[in-house]
């Protein structure tokens, strides 16, 4: 059954799964606005991490595919696991009980630039070109436009809430090193697909999570219908089969590209606050939306960055191959 998931995939399958990765992050907002009625922070990361690791491993049993048995690789997604699921997820969760939304969504949007930043020094064959640069930070202008800072800026906890600021600020960094870490490190680099190197990874964090809920998950739940849906959409399907996607895109596209989904995270949320909630549409809106989607179309615009070609031809889902001259060099030697 592994086997049958190793084809390369084609931009549309990309592009759609990108579409629906800004489609179900954009709606954990709205998720998590939910669980927090009934559940702390430190509940809703634990919850969504079990969810998402039950998830895929029950898409493990389904399709039959086998676990890795490579220390270096689970020591791998194990530094994956804490940047990208566990630290972030406790900062955001504790940072929304002192911020405004429009501010976390904000911080949040800075992922790009944080990956890019990290990306720099972790992936040098994978630098951006100064176009593709300017894509990246016309995407945040965009989604500050969107979010219309100028309504929260008075807002008495936006002066007192320096430090969930920073902890969101930390948040995106901790996402800019694990997804450059990913896309070094994991994608690529091994036989296994991307549900396979997901479901470890999000394994590994919810064993993370349980660690520490003793101490930061005791307060008493309070759950009903609204909440128990909210935690399965965050948890089965915002972190078990998105990841799937993101670690799909990210071995495609590259860290920085991959990660400019958080451009239109706040953009979706939005506009379910028209559609659901009956918010109001302001100007601003429809506009920043425009420069997101043109930032995101610049900065993964094709033949701009400059990328090294590897050695030995690597196909993102089933890994390194050997080359007929390496084949060829290696038979040689056995000769010898």
């Amino acid at each position: 059954m592994e086997g049958t998931t190793k084809l390369p995939i084609r931009t549309p399958m990309l592009v759609a799964a990108y579409l629906a990765l800004a489609l179900i992050w954009g709606s954990s907002f709205l998720f998590i606005k939910v669980a927090v009625g009934g559940m702390s922070p430190a509940q809703v990361v634990l919850g969504r991490l079990l969810l998402g690791a039950i998830t895929l491993c029950a898409l493990m049993m389904i399709t039959r595919r086998k676990w890795p048995r490579e220390p270096k690789l689970w020591g791998h997604l194990s530094i994956v696991a804490l940047f990208a699921c566990v630290v972030p997820f406790l900062l955001f969760s504790w940072a929304s009980q002192f911020l405004p939304s429009g501010v976390s969504s904000i911080l949040n949007a800075t992922t790009p630039i944080t990956t890019l930043a990290v990306s720099a020094l972790m992936l040098p064959a994978e630098r951006l070109n100064r176009i593709q640069i300017l894509g990246v930070f016309v995407g945040a202008i965009g989604v500050v436009v969107v979010v219309g800072p100028w309504d929260v800026l008075g807002d008495p906890l936006f002066a007192s809430s320096l430090p969930a600021q920073l902890a969101c600020l930390v948040a995106t960094t901790c996402y800019g090193i694990a997804f450059s870490y990913l896309r070094r490190f994991v994608v690529g680099a091994n036989g296994h697909d991307a549900v396979t190197v997901s479901a470890v990874q999000i394994s590994i964090a919810a064993a993370m999570m349980l660690l520490i809920a003793p101490f930061a998950a005791t307060t008493p739940l309070a759950l009903n219908l609204p909440i128990v849906l909210s935690m399965i959409g965050l948890g089965a399907v915002g972190t078990g089969i998105a990841y799937i996607w993101f670690t799909v895109i990210v071995g495609s596209w590259g860290s920085t590209a991959a990660s400019s989904v958080t451009y239109l995270t706040p953009l979706v949320g939005v506009i379910l606050g028209i559609l659901v909630l009956a918010e109001t549409l302001h100007w601003n809106q429809p506009v920043g939306g425009i420069a997101i989607v043109l930032g995101i179309l610049v900065s993964q615009s094709k033949g701009t960055a400059k990328r090294k070609r590897p050695r030995h031809p690597v196909n993102q889902v089933t890994g390194p191959q050997r080359t007929a001259e390496g084949s060829d060099d290696q038979s040689r030697v056995s000769r010898r």
